[in-house]
């Protein structure tokens, strides 16, 4: 990975390390969670999804008022401490047997993953210009890709193993992966707590009824994130005539692009009319990768299939990434300087919602009603998509004076 896909010397690199590290244990944890816990914890995959419905729903929940404590006591101290109960939910997973412990440690690592997002947002927005957010976010992002992969493949090797000790293996890596992401928070330039001013929206960020809009548009447009991990496994696998392992391929493909292509789409995103263009377009290109996937079922020969399947993976990612850094300027510019945790909180929710329900959305979906579910799946995105722009300039128009912006602080300890 080169320099410039991490980022720049400073502060952004000290982000971009603690992406990275910690990305690497979600990786590792992604790919071998599920035959953890009913090999080694011993419990059914009904409870388990029940549990981690219910913690992600918590999780969801909790993002906004943790976001606000990070905008009132400061990003940087409430990113570290986070960190910090995210590693110890996932190290409590290493002793617990029984559904009622898992389903505490599962809301306790839901809540501290949904607080840690908002309060890393809230940090970026006070030690990186303003100009160069989406630009910094892209860089994160490829940079989240890259742990991702070397954790998958790290979870792997477990999974060839099999071994109750090589599960436990990678749960103790994933735990430490949150401690060392933590000691690279701390070492960040203190970001000053920002005191609340009179403004738009109400007592929360509920009250602000265009950025609510926005956020559970994002939403929608998130129902493509479980896609690659599940709808398009299933789909492979029960629909088309393609072999399974292609299923890795499209995996590593869409790894691949993100890392390499992301920063230099999001340069194409300089503010609210620029981000409004490409979530549109993403959603046109959503649509037609979901066509495309459609007629991958279509006929008996494998390497059509297969061909029609990468091809509808190149345009997903493509989706993706136009996506990604449209919403990420738009979920900032619409915020006000001194709420940025408090809506990023908000914002966040939309990953949370679509990992906990797409699951159901995309097997009633793609597996039931084949062909005619993904040009539905792709139309719900495109018009979603299509919405988000009067959405997100009702919430320009409405928004009052912004606050100073944060200043980093270099001296001191707290925040």
């Amino acid at each position: 990975m080169t320099t410039r896909a991490v980022s720049p010397a400073g502060p952004r690199r000290l982000l971009a390390l603690a992406q990275l590290t910690n990305s690497v244990g979600d990786g590792a944890y992604l790919v071998t969670s599920a035959l953890y816990f009913t090999r080694v914890v011993g419990l059914a995959p009904a409870r388990i999804g029940l549990g981690l419905t219910l913690a992600w729903a918590v999780g969801s929940v909790a993002g906004v008022p943790l976001g606000r404590l990070a905008d009132r006591r400061g990003p940087r101290g409430t990113a570290v401490l986070l960190a910090l109960a995210t590693g110890a939910a996932v190290a409590s997973f290493l002793v617990v047997r029984s559904f009622v412990p898992f389903l505490v440690a599962a809301c306790l690592y839901a809540t501290a993953q949904s607080g840690l997002a908002a309060a890393r947002q809230g940090l970026l927005a006070g030690l990186v210009p303003e100009k160069e957010r989406t630009a910094t976010l892209a860089r994160l992002q490829a940079t989240l890709n890259a742990g991702l992969a070397v954790g998958a493949a790290l979870g792997g090797v477990a999974l060839r193993s099999g071994t109750r000790g090589a599960y436990l293996t990678v749960f103790a890596l994933d735990a430490a992966s949150f401690l060392v992401c933590a000691l690279l928070l701390a070492r960040l330039p203190r970001v000053a707590p920002v005191p609340r001013t009179e403004g738009r929206g109400g007592p929360t960020v509920l009250g602000d009824r265009p950025y609510v809009i926005v956020a559970l548009l994002n939403t929608v447009l998130l129902l493509r994130m479980p896609l690659l991990s599940l709808g398009i496994p299933l789909w492979i696998t029960q629909r088309t005539a393609a072999p399974a392992w292609l299923v890795s391929a499209l995996f590593v493909l869409n790894t691949g692009a993100v890392m390499l292509f992301q920063v230099r789409t999001a340069r194409a995103v300089k503010g609210l009319a620029t981000a409004v263009r490409a979530v549109r377009r993403s959603g046109a290109v959503m649509l037609a990768a979901c066509a495309v996937f459609a007629l991958s079922a279509a006929g008996d020969s494998p390497w059509v299939a297969a061909a029609a399947l990468v091809a509808g993976s190149v345009l997903l990612v493509v989706a993706e990434m136009l996506h990604s850094a449209g919403s990420w300027q738009i979920g900032f510019d619409l915020a006000p300087a001194d709420r940025i945790g408090e809506y990023q909180g908000l914002f966040g929710t939309g990953v949370t919602i679509a990992r906990t329900l797409g699951p159901l959305l995309l097997t009633a979906l793609l597996v039931d009603w084949g062909g005619p579910g993904w040009l539905l799946l792709g139309g719900m995105i495109l018009v979603a998509s299509y919405a988000m722009g009067p959405a997100a300039h009702r919430g320009a128009r409405r928004a009052a004076p912004a606050a100073p912006p944060r200043a980093p602080v270099t001296s001191g300890q707290s925040g």
